[in-house]
């Protein structure tokens, strides 16, 4: 026992920051890519990425390929490792709803972590991970807006926090995923190596400035401002698909209420009701495609969900007061100024 602790001493003492990843099924890849590409760039000098500052491992029980949500698969560099060679281990999340997330055995590995006083990491929904653990109770969580329902649901004892992009709670960490993972990773690499570091790991991967903890996460500005909570997640679904609209019907089941109660509470909180609201979402949408993305009408109109181009017209002349070929020439007449 002693062997070994001074041997996880003596690979501490080497690099300044070691750092053990779970891969869930399905996991994010660019929340991966984008956690341990900040520590390659921060590891050496230029881009020659050795492991030499920085020292990563990808852990499984298994040994087999782990499977991206993409579909792309990833070999593992080891199995599980004694958790004290590490100053973190970050637990990279991904789909949810098509079973386990991780195994048992890795399940209990997170906790003999956590036992170990090892920094715990939950990027994407790598949150839910460690909430299953247990190793959250209490605490608060920074979870995507998209998942804060299934978050409260499966989880009683935790508290999601959803407007910022990554939270620092001691010997807890999490991040809601995307491209808030660098900036997660630029501020532990900041605590280790330094400013320089991980501003040089950013340079590189052509980010102006690190985001800090508190940066708000994108998402609807409708949903931002709506207290109903039913209301509120099922303008996240309508956000979600812009270009082939559900059924309200749908939607009203995905969020517990009858197709009714939606429309009511709807009206009651936004003062038109759901079909409106999504269509209203889609004109601007397809405005926005316009006026910002180039787009053709057509494929304004195919992109936004609307059956043909003179139906789109249509209502967006109505929303607008002008007819999308004319806000186009609008973009062009300032192009060509």
């Amino acid at each position: 026992m002693a062997e070994r602790a001074t041997a996880i001493s003596g690979e501490r003492a080497q690099a300044r920051l070691r750092v053990g990843f779970l891969l869930v099924h399905d996991f994010t890849l660019t929340a991966f890519s984008s956690f341990v590409d900040a520590l390659r760039l921060a590891s050496d000098e230029g881009d020659r990425s050795r492991q030499i500052l920085c020292r990563w491992s990808v852990m499984s029980t298994t040994g087999r390929p782990v499977r991206a949500s993409c579909g792309v698969e990833l070999l593992p560099t080891s199995g599980l490792l004694d958790p004290r060679r590490f100053d973190y281990l970050v637990v990279v999340g991904g789909l949810l709803g098509a079973g386990p997330q991780i195994d048992p055995e890795t399940l209990d590995y997170v906790r003999r972590a956590a036992a170990a006083g090892v920094t715990l990491v939950g990027v994407c929904t790598g949150s839910f991970v460690l909430a299953h653990a247990g190793v959250l109770r209490g605490r608060r969580a920074c979870v995507s807006w998209f998942h804060r329902r299934d978050f409260l649901e499966a989880f009683a004892d935790v508290t999601p926090i959803c407007d910022q992009i990554y939270l620092l709670d001691g010997d807890r960490i999490t991040c809601s995923g995307g491209a808030g993972v660098a900036d997660l990773a630029a501020a532990l690499i900041e605590r280790r190596l330094g400013a320089e570091a991980a501003r040089k790991s950013l340079r590189v991967l052509l980010i102006d400035q690190p985001r800090l903890e508190a940066a708000p996460q994108p998402m609807p500005a409708l949903a931002r401002d709506v207290r109903d909570e039913c209301v509120r997640r099922a303008v996240l679904l309508m956000e979600q698909h812009l270009s082939g609209p559900k059924p309200i019907g749908e939607i009203a089941a995905r969020v517990g209420l009858g197709a009714r109660q939606l429309e009511r509470r709807f009206v009651e909180a936004l003062g038109e009701g759901p079909a409106a609201v999504h269509r209203n979402m889609r004109l601007d949408y397809g405005r926005w495609l316009i006026v910002e993305g180039g787009r053709s009408v057509s494929e304004a109109a195919t992109l936004s969900g609307f059956a043909d181009s003179a139906h789109f017209s249509r209502a967006f002349k109505k929303r607008w007061g002008e007819a999308p070929s004319a806000a186009r020439k609008d973009v062009a007449k300032i192009q060509d100024e």
